[in-house]
Order: structure tokens, then sequence, then C-alpha cells
């Protein structure tokens, strides 16, 4: 089955190719905008109305969650104030300040527990590793659901981990309660049309897709995609490559920027997650 639909070097682009007719695939506008996805960092001073962000909720929780038990929630952060602490916090980027709307999307087993707690129930399942990433899971799909919603509006997103970085001390700005913890942020407003931006090429499928067991990637496809993505950067005026991007997040724990601690910081946050 094939669509009419404008995605001609969508799929090259992806793969940093050269011809799409190496991808036949069936394609339509919710592919062709999954393959356009970029992150965008710089954004123009127009605002993000209140009638949007609710757009942009409902599509995150349209998402699917575990069990129904949608355990996540969401922090919107509008105030400059606001921002600013939590930019300091995640990395010191400024293009936090600089969206309009910043979103942290929140693993939250705090309001299940408070619901059990009403209910004089046991709460006992919450403390183990499997609770915790279910919490985390929901709140990835749902901001991911975000992202296209998002982008289907015309907007642009980019994605901030580094709201781990100083997990609990953000969760005190947040003034967020035991048992809730900051997944990831995302930065939301109307993408600047003079910043440089492109489809980063991602790896080959040869890498990523395995059939029916894993196997180990060859040293060829790995090397070929470090290659196409170092012209990719060198492009945006970014020398580097995705080999030495790994290996440099790899190397030790200073490399994980204070989220080396977070089976600690989990605990204290009351996800004991054992």
């Amino acid at each position: 089955m094939t669509f009419a639909t404008p995605v001609d070097g969508l799929v090259a682009a992806r793969y940093g190719d050269s011809d799409d007719s190496a991808y036949p695939v069936p394609a339509n506008e919710t592919v062709a905008l999954l393959y356009r996805h970029r992150s965008v960092r710089s954004f123009t001073d127009a605002p993000v109305d209140e009638h949007t962000v609710s757009t942009l909720i409902a599509a995150g929780q349209s998402a699917a969650t575990s069990s129904n038990l949608q355990s996540w929630s969401v922090i919107e952060v509008r105030d400059p104030a606001h921002k600013d602490r939590i930019a300091l916090l995640s990395g010191d980027q400024d293009f936090i300040r600089q969206a309009p709307v910043f979103l942290v999307f929140v693993a939250d087993w705090a309001r299940n527990r408070l619901i059990a707690e009403r209910q004089e129930a046991r709460t006992a399942g919450i403390d183990f590793m499997e609770t915790t990433l279910v919490a985390f899971v929901d709140a990835a799909l749902a901001a991911q659901n975000t992202v296209i919603a998002a982008e289907s509006l015309g907007l642009g997103t980019v994605y901030v981990g580094a709201v781990r970085n100083h997990a609990e001390e953000l969760s005190g700005v947040l003034e967020l309660p035991p048992g809730a913890f900051p997944v990831v942020g995302l930065a939301v407003g109307h993408p600047d049309p003079t910043a440089p931006g492109g489809i980063k090429p991602r790896l080959p499928q040869d890498v990523v897709r395995h059939r029916e067991r894993y196997t180990r990637p060859s040293e060829e496809s790995v090397a070929k995609y470090d290659a196409t993505l170092s012209a990719y950067y060198e492009s945006q005026g970014e020398p580097r490559g995705w080999i030495s991007t790994v290996l440099q997040r790899v190397r030790d724990r200073a490399s994980l920027h204070g989220r080396d601690r977070m089976r600690d910081a989990l605990g204290r946050r009351g996800l004991p997650s054992r």
C-alpha cells in the first residue's frame, strides 16, 4: 500500500543518503511529519497561547499508559525568573530561558500513592524498580506525543535531559512531593527561521533492526554512519562525529553531569526502586 504525500527526500535525509529509492516504504502525512523532526534550540519572541498548550497536553494524555495508571504529570513553566532557575540547574542552557513555554514531564507516583492512602490501602508496590520504570516510560510516551502535536502545529521543541542533572534541587524548585521525579524537560516555541537546522541522520537500519535475535553491528556500518553524521555536523558548523560522542558520554562518572547519583536521588525522593 502506498499513499500520495510529499515525502520526497525526507527518508534519504533521515539516513543521510542521497537516494530515497533505497527506502521504498509506505508514507502519509503523519510519517512525513515524523521524518521531518528536528530539535529546535532558537525561538522567536512569539508567544504560545494557553489553548495551544492545552492541546499539547491533551495530545500527551492520548499516549499509551501502562494499565491506564497514568503515572505522570507535567509542570508548565512560563515565568522568566522560574525558567532562569530551571535553566541554571539544567546545564545553564539559554534556550530554556528563551522558549515561551518550558514543560517538565514528571514520573508521578505521588498522586496514586495519595489515592491509595485515602482508601487506607497499602502502597508497598511503589517501592520497586518496575514501578519506577512504568512512570518513566509513561512520562516519555506523553512527552513524545506532545512533541509530535507541537510540530504538527508549526511549533519547535527540544528535549532537555539535563533536568536530571540536579534532580533533587529541581524537585524543590518545582515543589514536587515525595514520589514525583523529573524525567525530561521540553522547550516549546516558534522556531527562529534564521537559525540553522536540518534533519539529523540516524543510524542505518542494519544497525538497529534485528531479525529474530540480536546481532552485533558491523564495524563498516558504524564507521559509515560516523562519517555521515560528521558531514552533517560540519554543515551545521559543529565539527564532531558520532563515535566520539558515544565515547565521551560513557567515559566516566563525570560525563553524566550528576546523573550518576540517580538511584540515591530516587530513593530520597520516595522512589526506592528496589
